[in-house]
This record gives C-alpha cells, structure tokens and sequence, in this order.
C-alpha cells in the first residue's frame, strides 16, 4: 500500500538522458512538493513527537540559506550537541524527506540537528555550490553556537547519498583548521564524480534495478562538473590524503547501486589511518535510512546510527 501511495504521489520520471532545463525544474517542484506532502509520511515516516521542527533562514556569504532545525522538545539551558545534516538528492530533493530520521535524532541523542536546503545542482548551479552550502552552514552555526544552544566542541555531520558527499567533502575540510568535528556518517554515500564513478560492479549489477539508478547518475555527473569544474577535486574517494579525519560510520545497503562507493570509500579511509565503522544492511536499497515505511532495516539503521553519534558526541566535562 504504502509502495502505491508513492506512485499516487510522485510524478512520472522523465528520461534523465534527454531531460531540458524546463523540464528538470518542473520534475524538481512537482517531485519535492510530493515529498514534502503529508501523505508521504506513510513511507518517509513520521517524526518524532520529542522533537520541535521549524524552518530559519541563515545569512551566509553572498546569499541566505534556508535551514530545517530540530531540536528537542523538552529542553533546558545546556549547550547540546550539533549535528549537520546534509539530505540525499542532487537535482532534486528537500529536507523534508528527512524528517524522520533527524527528529529522532534530536529528541533521542538529545542534540540540535541542522539540516542544509542546499542549492540543488543544475545548469549554472554545479556540486561546489551545495557543497559550500554544506560548509559555510556549519562554519556559520559553531561560529553563533551560543545564539544555536549548541556545544561548538561536540560536531557532527551526517549525510545520505549526495549528502553524504557533501558531508564527506565537509569532513576534509574541517580537518584544514574549520570547525573540528567529532563524527561522520555517510549513508549510502556518492564519493566519486570522476569518469570512473560507474567503475564499481555494483553499479553494473544495480543499474536498472531496483530503481533506474544509471540514467540518474548520468545526469548527476553531467549536471556536478560540468566543463572547467575539477572532478577530482570534489570525489572525497580521489583525495590525496584522507588520514587525520573525525571518525566515520559508513552505512551501506547491499542492493543499491551506489554500496561499493560506500565500501571503497570506507577503506580508503581504514588504509589512511582514520577511524571507520563499514556497517552494511543486506537487502536494503538505496535510500532506506528515510524511507522507514517501506524499508524494514530503517529502524535499526536509524538506532545504529544514533548510537555512534551518541558514543562521539558525548560530553568531555568532568
């Protein structure tokens, strides 16, 4: 039933490999205003009634940046942990979808979770934008973190597929001197937008099924580095150097397209040096972790990760 409510909902796909301008903007509204509904919480879960939900808008460098924030319901005046979240979805999706996993994470941590509306890819609009959208949110809240109710020594960030990319890239900034942080989980993440992103045998085996995967990240990379913008430069997976990083937990499902990106990003980061946890839920697919009404391990995944960030984010006071 709930697998019919989304198809009820959601308008039809077009064909990524011929899409116009016009009609990616009119997918995206049509696509986000479906996600964003209240019928579509029977397969994005609905959130937690420990936690307050509201929208505020952040100045940022050269444009003000919308920000979905979740905060525990019953508070008090101690600083809580930040967690920085980043929702899947390149040239499409809202935090929103996300709802329900960044509720529980606020009332159950308990912790100020801050989910970036980042700028969504397009032509004129590629990855470093939503990337800095990414990174200057969280410069920006540990830069006010007394006017967030937040700890700026307990940071976090998480992300699911092209968030997680925008999460993992925040990760080796952070360790240049930015804000430290003490976490990050990277969900089903998308490392590589190089030429070689659909060299792994997952993609291969998951191209069309369980979801037309390859079409999509075809339009993902066209739309990311588009002529003069460096490939490399924004695949974590291609990074020099990856030692020295917060420690990470990276949640793979096995029937995705994306679960090798995820596994060889994690050990990439082992062989580095840095501290990582590979958690993989077989059978899962991609973009289970918020889609709790339809995917079974949601709820385990979701409890798993809150357990780490708990681990990591815990106080250092005496």
């Amino acid at each position: 039933m709930t697998d019919e409510i989304a198809a009820e909902l959601r308008p039809r796909e077009p064909d990524f490999s011929t899409i116009t301008t016009e009609e990616l903007m009119a997918y995206r509204e049509a696509e986000n205003r479906a996600r964003a509904s209240k019928a579509a919480r029977a397969f994005l879960g609905e959130p937690d009634d420990g936690a307050l939900i509201d929208w505020r808008e952040i100045a940022l460098p050269g444009r003000d940046l919308p920000v979905r924030v979740y905060r525990p319901a019953v508070g008090g005046d101690v600083a809580l942990p930040l967690v920085v979240h980043v929702h899947g979805g390149c040239f499409v999706g809202t935090a929103v979808q996300c709802d329900w996993p960044n509720s529980h994470f606020a009332a159950r941590l308990p912790a100020v979770v801050v989910s970036v509306e980042h700028r969504l890819v397009s032509p004129g609009v590629p990855l470093p934008f939503a990337a800095d959208d990414g990174w200057d949110t969280l410069v920006h809240v540990v830069r006010h973190a007394a006017e967030w109710g937040v700890d700026p020594e307990r940071v976090a960030v998480v992300g699911e597929s092209f968030g997680g990319l925008i999460s993992a890239l925040t990760a080796i900034r952070s360790r240049e001197g930015g804000p430290w942080l003490k976490a990050q989980v990277l969900v089903n993440p998308a490392v590589d937008v190089t030429e070689s992103m659909y060299d792994y045998p997952s993609i291969a085996e998951y191209a069309y099924s369980p979801t037309r995967a390859l079409p999509q990240l075809q339009l993902v990379q066209r739309l990311s580095v588009p002529t003069g913008v460096d490939a490399r430069a924004w695949s974590p997976i291609r990074a020099d150097d990856l030692s020295g990083l917060a420690p990470a937990l990276v949640v793979v499902p096995t029937r995705d397209a994306l679960a090798d990106h995820g596994r060889r990003y994690a050990e990439r980061l082992r062989e580095a040096g840095t501290e990582v946890r590979l958690s993989e839920y077989p059978g899962a697919r991609h973009g289970f972790l918020t889609l709790p009404g339809v995917e079974p391990q949601a709820a385990a995944a979701q409890a798993e990760i809150s357990e780490f960030l708990r681990e990591a984010l815990a106080s250092t006071s005496i």
